[in-house]
């Protein structure tokens, strides 16, 4: 896996296919590999290079100590998309991947063909401020959970009914989220606010953009996706029945299909 050195880290990265570039973001923990099951073939048919890459905070890119703002995230992108040369470009995120694709897109602009932004959210209702406090107070006090536990909490905030509620699909995601509870999110991104009201920096963007909602989504719910779409723009929003947060790979075709739809635009 090649590195491509920016702000004083290196950042693991890969490419594939031929065509318009679209550097995907994942979102808070995850790693690019995450894309590779079904959005970068479905892009790579489609016409398009897909260049993944692992945020800071997620081996093998560097773990600098410390903690992480998303102006930190979105200057690793802006890094990497001048570092390889494919600028300007489109950007598909998904969560904080989304939101650090919306930083880049307000502040560099230049950089930005269009942006598909999947499972974000421009502010935090009551709900989402406490799961995110919540969220916080467990790391502060460096609380070891079972995984047992860590595996069913996670699928319960992950996926929806639909999955949660058909024994074959539940057992496999249950023995995914089993495989990968453990694995800490870097202190760096887990510090990130994601509490804070962005429409002001939303209401900036020139790029188009899509929102990308996920109907059963217990983190980003509809209806915030919905105000930050309403927010930016030059704005469309969709919205895609029977998943949640992990939408794009609950539903990856009907994901796809949205995302390439507002590609293939411009």
């Amino acid at each position: 896996m090649p590195f491509a050195t920016v702000n004083g880290i290196r950042l693991a990265y890969e490419r594939s296919g031929a065509g318009k570039p679209v550097v995907l973001i994942m979102g808070t923990g995850g790693g690019g590999s995450a894309w590779t099951v079904h959005q970068v073939p479905a892009l790579n048919r489609a016409g398009y290079e897909a260049i993944t890459f692992d945020t800071r905070g997620i081996p093998p890119s560097d773990v600098p100590a410390g903690k992480y703002a998303l102006a930190d995230l979105a200057g690793d992108v802006t890094g990497l998309i001048e570092a390889l040369g494919v600028g300007p470009c489109s950007l598909v995120g998904t969560s904080l991947g989304a939101m650090v694709a919306s930083e880049v897109a307000a502040t560099r602009p230049e950089l930005v063909t269009c942006c598909v932004l999947m499972a974000m959210r421009g502010r935090s209702d009551a709900t989402r401020r406490a799961l995110s406090a919540a969220d916080r107070a467990m790391t502060a006090a460096s609380v070891e959970l079972p995984r047992e536990y860590e595996a069913v909490a996670a699928a319960l905030q992950m996926l929806s009914p639909a999955t949660l509620n058909d024994d074959t699909a539940a057992a496999g995601w249950l023995d995914i989220f089993m495989y990968s509870s453990g694995r800490k999110v870097s202190s760096g991104q887990a510090d990130i606010d994601f509490t804070a009201d962005r429409h002001a920096v939303l209401r900036t963007i020139k790029a188009p953009c899509r929102v990308i909602a996920f109907t059963d989504d217990l983190i980003c719910p509809p209806h915030l996706c919905a105000e930050a779409s309403e927010a930016i723009p030059d704005c469309d929003f969709t919205e895609i029945a029977a998943c949640g947060h992990l939408g794009y790979l609950e539903r990856p075709e009907e994901t796809n299909r949205a995302i390439i739809d507002f590609l293939d635009k411009y």
